[in-house]
């Protein structure tokens, strides 16, 4: 996709392996290739840059394997997963539309049942659902702190407010650049990440999977987590290399301890909405302040701009929002909104965060100065929109067993198998040096990782 490559400014090509793609009216296949490719391009760019190999290594991706990336990338063995859904959660009829309720966390589902004054019982939301219209209700829950989104057209969309506004931003926004140097120096061909300090503060998917993909290369990502915060049904699938502790920025201990991290990572990767870190007291500035020699990539749901700017959403919201899940239903013709096979705008979004931030390593330690970038799964749904797949009938995205890694991968909730990487890099490494881990499970601190599990 020619606006990845142009967005990065991508050089070094990548070729693609296979010609499997998920069945979807979208060329979801394509963008999974496409955005985890740019990872590797911008790798051989710092390998390059960095005087780590004499030649610059050839890339592949596996669509197959990168399609599959793009559902779950972890197999329990004799255990199972959490269901990806609450039981409220799902997509209801108006009197003139349709809404998709989001409510997997227990302050979004009180929300909503406030709203439609019903107790948490899926028979009498749909009830009482019926006799909202769909903006309306969309308007109601958001205004009460909960996440919907009404079915829209993509013509609906394209003539929002929002709409228009996200149209007119970049696919990656790259912020002011300061004239300073960051600490990191890659030392490693093989890991060409190893000795990088990423702090974490995403939730969900996107974010954190910008963060597993640093640290398959070698990075030493710390998750942090509020006290009580828990995402069960994504927890094993993307703590994947990482150690997640958990810190109250509303307490004084708390907050000095995140100062002390944020003052000695190299990179901090967050999806707050744009004003949640400066209401905390951690705005741009004093950040900044605290340190001068960060990194920062960031995203959000709905775009930098607009009238939607600080809502909170999710990648199937968007999908209903953005007009993807009307064009669904259209191609799939059914009557109810079809959504991707997969949440492709959360992990594309991911894998060009993590692009993002290799970029910006290359250009630091080229002497550019230290820049940022936003990105916003809405913005990502736009790059989806304009590829449309004119492919016959595709495959779903069920893996097998050759799929899989030889290797046990031990979890705190038993054993599981892994996906085999995607991205394949000559003489470079993606593996993780820690297995799935629970949030919460480590101490909030910086610390080498020596030992392969």
């Amino acid at each position: 996709m020619q606006e990845i490559i142009d967005s990065l400014e991508l050089e070094h090509p990548f070729e693609v392996v296979g010609d499997e793609y998920l069945d979807s009216c979208f060329a979801v296949s394509e963008l999974a290739t496409s955005s985890i490719g740019a990872v590797g391009s911008t790798l051989a760019a710092l390998i390059q840059d960095a005087a780590l190999s004499s030649n610059t290594p050839s890339i592949r991706v596996n669509q197959r394997l990168a399609s599959l990336w793009f559902a779950c990338s972890i197999q329990p063995i004799d255990w199972q997963m959490p269901p990806i859904w609450d039981a409220i959660a799902g997509d209801y009829q108006t009197r003139d539309g349709w809404i998709k309720l989001h409510t997997n966390l227990a302050h979004h589902r009180q929300a909503a049942l406030a709203v439609l004054e019903v107790e948490s019982i899926r028979g009498s939301v749909a009830a009482a659902v019926r006799n909202w219209s769909a903006d309306q209700l969309e308007a109601e829950i958001v205004k009460a702190g909960g996440v919907a989104a009404a079915l829209r057209s993509r013509r609906e969309w394209q003539a929002h407010p929002q709409g228009i506004a996200v149209a007119s931003e970049p696919l990656i926004s790259w912020g002011k650049v300061k004239q300073a140097r960051t600490n990191f120096s890659p030392k490693s061909k093989s890991r060409p990440l190893a000795g990088l300090r990423v702090l974490d503060l995403t939730r969900v998917l996107a974010g954190p999977v910008a963060t597993r993909t640093l640290a398959g290369f070698g990075a030493e990502v710390l998750r942090l987590d509020p006290p009580t915060w828990e995402e069960a049904n994504v927890v094993p699938d993307i703590t994947l290399g990482k150690r997640c502790a958990r810190l109250d920025l509303k307490q004084a201990a708390d907050r000095q301890v995140f100062e002390g991290l944020l003052n000695n990572a190299d990179v901090l990767v967050h999806g707050y909405r744009p004003s949640a870190l400066h209401d905390l007291g951690y705005g741009e500035s004093v950040r900044q302040a605290i340190s001068e020699n960060l990194i920062e990539v960031s995203l959000d749901a709905y775009g930098w701009t607009g009238p939607w700017a600080q809502r909170r959403g999710f990648d199937s919201l968007v999908q209903m929002s953005s007009g993807i899940a009307h064009a669904g239903m259209q191609w799939a013709k059914q009557q109810q909104p079809a959504p991707l096979p997969v949440q492709a705008l959360d992990h594309a979004t991911g894998y060009l965060m993590a692009a993002a931030v290799i970029r910006l390593l290359q250009r630091a330690l080229n002497g550019e100065g230290l820049g940022s970038a936003q990105l916003s799964l809405a913005r990502t749904a736009e790059l989806l929109i304009a590829h449309p797949q004119d492919l016959a009938t595709g495959f779903k995205a069920v893996p097998s067993s050759a799929d899989f890694s030889a290797s046990i991968e031990l979890t705190p909730w038993g054993q599981a198998k892994r996906l085999r990487p995607a991205l394949d890099i000559d003489g470079v490494a993606m593996r993780w040096r820690l297995p799935a881990s629970d949030l919460g499970s480590s101490a909030a601190c910086f610390k080498a990782i020596n030992t392969p599990y």
